[in-house]
């Protein structure tokens, strides 16, 4: 029997471009549902995502797993035969499982990613400021662990690269509205994004930048900021 693959995602959230990279680097074929996070939530995804009641969710043969870096997992040790994204060795899996983890809690576009880089394109002066120090101390931080590899993990595409680089997609929105200029304050980061784009898994995931840009603005023109 063939597995059913299903991801409930509204298309602009880099924590579902995460399942997309990861299920495109597996090779595995799933049915995208949309979820209207602006309007109403299915009843799939209310009895899918009880506790937190938000995407994305990936459902495999009935069962939901939630939480996209969980999921990001469950797919590579499902369908461990296919293009690994954790590496082998224990302790080098342990650091890549610490940096995304780190990412999700630390740094500001992650964690704070309705507070933070809400702020970049919703706010202006001080605390717009407040957010572009914050936003770009998180990019420096990130890009001196990167350091001179070409991914995370080194020469290999893999788990924290996943988990980062969706969010280089509302890049363009940032630095729009919040006045900001990534590549020349964290080159190095840049181009490693721009390297991971150059992949097919990753490119077919993630929606191009202007889209989202149009996304922000839409948003901004909601609540009064143009």
């Amino acid at each position: 029997m063939a597995d059913e693959v299903v991801l409930l995602d509204f298309w602009p959230s880099p924590f579902g471009m995460r399942i997309r990279i990861a299920l495109a680097e597996k090779g595995i074929k799933y049915e995208y549902k949309e979820e209207d996070l602006l309007g109403n939530k299915s009843p799939l995804l209310l009895q899918m995502n009880p506790v937190h009641k938000k995407i994305p969710v990936l459902i495999h043969n009935g069962k939901p797993i939630c939480e996209s870096l969980i999921a990001v997992q469950y797919i590579d040790e499902v369908w461990n035969d296919r293009s690994p994204l954790l590496p082998s060795d224990p302790y080098q899996r342990a650091q890549a499982r610490f940096w995304a983890d780190f990412v999700d809690k630390k740094v500001p576009f992650c964690v704070d990613f309705c507070d933070c880089c809400l702020k970049l394109w919703t706010t202006k002066g001080e605390e717009q400021e407040t957010a572009k120090k914050d936003f770009m101390d998180a990019l420096k931080l990130l890009e001196e662990q990167l350091g001179d590899k070409a991914y995370f993990g080194g020469d290999k595409f893999g788990f924290v690269d996943v988990a980062v680089v969706p969010f280089y997609t509302w890049f363009k929105g940032y630095e729009i509205f919040g006045n900001i200029n990534t590549e020349k304050e964290c080159p190095k980061f840049v181009t490693w994004a721009k390297r991971c784009l150059q992949k097919e898994s990753v490119s077919k995931s993630l929606p191009e930048q202007e889209k989202v840009y149009d996304f922000i603005a839409e948003r901004r023109k909601n609540i009064g900021m143009e």
